[in-house]
């Protein structure tokens, strides 16, 4: 069943068979550092054509609210929208995370103090991730995820980070 979803997202990826392999990859590993409490996290969320549920585990909590520390149930997609992105950036490097799940009383608050975040965001459902790869310019991690076109993908320079999620395909910002 896991291999089926996989298998829905490849042909709206990349369409040369060489860049398509990696979410072919029988081990999918992620690798995440968390700027706000300093935890990291290198974990193989897939193998033998599943999901391993003892590393969703540990990867729900790695991008919990760090404000409450609730932990939600983080959207396996955006793990495979994320092992794609660092292969198509062609880095080891983990992801900084600004933030990951956001429970409703986190949201809320960040909606009526901040500009841009939606009273209904997708953080709120799993399904979407706040990044950074110090290595590489924002607007070349921001191009890559819309390449993949897996979802959205909105740049904030003034605050450096890249959104991306597993929702419908649209972008922001330049």
């Amino acid at each position: 069943m896991m291999a089926a979803g996989a298998a829905i997202a490849l042909p709206t990826i990349i369409t040369d068979r060489a860049a398509a392999a990696p979410l072919g990859a029988t081990r999918r590993t992620v690798s995440f550092v968390s700027p706000h409490t300093r935890e990291k996290l290198r974990v193989t969320y897939f193998a033998d054509g599943r999901y391993l549920p003892t590393a969703l585990a540990d990867v729900n909590e790695m991008l919990r609210d760090w404000r409450t520390g609730e932990k939600g149930r983080m959207d396996p997609k955006l793990l495979d929208l994320l092992f794609q992105l660092r292969q198509r950036l062609r880095t080891e490097e983990p992801f900084q995370v600004i933030s990951g799940y956001r429970c409703p009383k986190t949201n809320a608050m960040l909606a009526a103090k901040t500009e841009g975040v939606a009273t209904k965001s997708l953080h709120m459902e799993g399904k979407a991730i706040d990044i950074d790869l110090p290595s590489r310019q924002l607007a070349r991690i921001r191009q890559a995820a819309v390449d993949l076109k897996l979802g959205g993908v909105g740049i904030y320079t003034k605050s450096s980070f890249v959104h991306v999620d597993t929702g419908r395909v649209r972008h922001w910002g330049v």
